[in-house]
């Protein structure tokens, strides 16, 4: 929202993040389980696993910095999932073998989950000040990270995933 002409830096983030939105939907309409579970090589990612991952991250990473309870959780996405991996599991240094178990039957998983995170994450950034993104949400770093600087991690994690994701499924398309 413009207030005197003015654009707040939580509506970048929000436009930020509603790309993301788009690309995540985009990278997986219309493939089947076959194209979201192929790797371009043993040790890659797969499609469906740089989603999956990608909004974990997202997840985790704002309920966090917001005290929220992550939506993986608070609405039974890891039960839907089923992989067999433990509860708060992001995908963070996945061996191929972990890569692999992250499996699902339709896009639509997939797309349901980042969506319902995205509303999640549109509800936190809507009500931002700019004193807000001044607050340190993780003390372990030097210097300590800043909310605002944790979203714009976020948002650069999320994209770069995406874009793998775009790639491989350009690969797909190719063969």
């Amino acid at each position: 929202m413009r207030d005197g002409g003015r654009m707040h830096a939580k509506d970048i983030l929000i436009d930020g993040f509603n790309r993301i939105r788009e690309e995540v939907h985009a990278v997986v309409e219309d493939l089947g389980t076959d194209e979201l579970h192929a790797r371009p090589s043993d040790d890659a990612n797969s499609i469906a696993w740089l989603a999956w991952h990608l909004t974990r991250v997202q997840d985790d990473h704002l309920a966090d910095a917001f005290d929220l309870e992550q939506v993986w959780l608070s609405q039974d996405w890891e039960k839907r999932f089923g992989l067999g991996l433990p509860r708060h599991d992001t995908g963070y240094g996945h061996s191929p073998s972990k890569v692999a178990k992250v499996r699902v039957d339709s896009g639509d998983l997939l797309t349901g989950y980042y969506d319902a995170v995205h509303e999640q994450t549109l509800k936190a950034l809507r009500g931002l000040t700019a004193a807000d993104l001044e607050r340190v949400v993780d003390e372990r770093w030097d210097p300590p990270v800043t909310l605002g600087v944790r979203l714009v991690s976020v948002l650069s994690d999320d994209l770069q995933h995406v874009g793998q994701a775009a790639y491989a499924r350009g690969l797909l398309q190719t063969s």
